[in-house]
């Protein structure tokens, strides 16, 4: 009798703890917020490259500290690199993504940090963030595979795990901002397992990537500030014309078009030349001296404006300092890890939205500059804009080169506000219009319209 007594004991032993796991589980998961605090979550954000995928795993220290058990909540961030080692060895027995054939991928565990965050639902909290890379067999498709990830979760038993992709050229997230949730990871209390995540990212596309990458140039354009400032700054005086160290009177229209023409089909000239080269070239730049340059080169137009200071070069000005924007431009391609196939087509992709926006803000500004160099307002608000500039310039090149100030944040700030710049721009060009046909009308006594007279507006800058 004792063997059944024996086995009769185990199992009653195996329901209680069963019990005693499966009904706080079931509690905690079904409670409402007002019946249990909320824990925060894990994040596992996915950048999805042609042969590999990098992770960066957002984990709650608390949580990892009682799964793992490396306490870190007392860790500081120049203590962390001690405990690298341990938490490397960790992470390692629970990620495991293999191909949905069962073959295994390898992980890397890159850099970490800690850091103070919070979530809407429960506040502050201490966040240990984790690089990683996993790297699939050779010919294994990097856009369907089998996540096997349990950290926390194992032990942790209300925990979850949302998994999402920031970027996946393929699937036209190039951008690094929005997030697609693939699923999430948490404990099947049934079975009292965690299962495998099967990640599917669809086929993707060339066709998706390109049509991201020209909204990635456009909106790259519209709010890097400090491009629009160089290009217009050396527009404003474009109409004028310079004698003895002064901008005095007008040119003609057709040279003043000319000029802003040229201008722009310079800078685009420079920026793209750069832009291939750098990219195609997978140069290896330090961005601060480029975009210490940027800041330079939009203070030698501040100050162009006010005093001229090639008059007639522009042009040439503009497709030389446009070498240093490409360079910058580049930057954003360096950062996606792209192959030769996919970074040629982000290429024309991102230059070419680069290069619709520019056209469009051009030909909004067009009507407002012509109309403003006729103005007897015109140096007044020429140099207004040119000190304004001068100043916002002086700040980036200050902050570029090591010192942050306010006036380099309040001028990043301004990038932020695009349609505000497009508004203002619209409603300036559809003024200037208006007030042209107006002018036209009235000089025409039985309002006949004839060829608008271009007069030489007083300067006195």
């Amino acid at each position: 009798m004792t063997g059944p007594r024996n086995w009769l004991t185990t199992a009653l032993a195996r329901l209680v703890a069963g019990i005693a796991i499966v009904v706080p589980a079931a509690l905690l998961l079904g409670a409402s917020p007002a019946a249990a605090h909320p824990m925060p979550h894990s994040v596992v954000q996915l950048d999805v490259y042609r042969s590999s995928v990098a992770a960066r795993l957002e984990l709650p220290v608390s949580d990892f500290s009682r799964a793992s058990g490396i306490d870190l909540t007392e860790t500081t961030k120049a203590r962390l690199p001690s405990r690298a080692a341990a938490v490397r060895a960790y992470l390692l027995k629970h990620i495991h993504p293999t191909t949905t054939g069962g073959k295994a991928w390898r992980v890397a565990i890159g850099s970490m940090h800690l850091s103070a965050t919070r979530q809407t639902s429960t506040g502050p909290y201490r966040e240990l963030t984790v690089a990683a890379v996993l790297t699939p067999p050779a010919d294994a498709d990097v856009r369907h595979f089998t996540f096997r990830y349990d950290v926390i979760v194992h032990q942790v038993v209300t925990h979850v795990t949302l998994v999402t992709v920031r970027q996946d050229w393929a699937n036209g997230q190039v951008d690094g901002k929005g997030t697609t949730q693939v699923g999430t990871i948490e404990l099947d209390v049934r079975h009292m397992k965690v299962p495998a995540l099967k990640v599917d990212l669809g086929p993707g596309s060339a066709w998706r990537g390109f049509v991201a990458m020209v909204g990635l140039g456009g909106n790259h354009i519209l709010t890097g500030t400090d491009h629009l400032l160089f290009l217009l700054i050396l527009l404003l005086p474009a109409p004028l014309a310079a004698t003895g160290g002064r901008w005095t009177g007008l040119v003609g229209p057709r040279k003043a078009l000319a000029r802003i023409g040229g201008i722009t089909l310079a800078f685009t000239a420079g920026h793209s030349v750069a832009l291939a080269a750098s990219s195609l070239g997978r140069l290896d730049i330090p961005s601060w001296p480029v975009e210490a340059f940027i800041a330079a080169s939009i203070l030698v137009g501040a100050i162009h404006a006010i005093r001229p200071l090639f008059p007639g070069r522009e042009a040439a000005v503009a497709g030389v300092f446009g070498l240093g924007h490409g360079m910058a431009f580049s930057f954003v391609l360096a950062e996606m890890h792209l192959s030769t196939s996919q970074l040629v087509t982000s290429l024309l992709g991102f230059n070419l939205g680069i290069e619709l926006v520019q056209l469009l803000l051009v030909c909004l500004a067009l009507p407002s500059l012509l109309v403003l160099a006729r103005l007897r307002v015109q140096p007044a608000l020429r140099l207004t804009g040119a000190v304004l500039t001068g100043i916002a310039a002086l700040g980036w090149l200050v902050d570029r080169l090591g010192l942050p100030n306010p006036v380099a944040r309040t001028a990043d700030s301004v990038g932020s506000h695009t349609t505000l710049l497009l508004t203002v721009l619209t409603l300036a060009a559809l003024t200037s219009t208006g007030w042209t046909l107006a002018t036209r009308i009235r000089s025409t006594p039985r309002g006949g319209l004839r060829p608008l007279r271009w007069r030489a507006a007083p300067d006195r800058s």
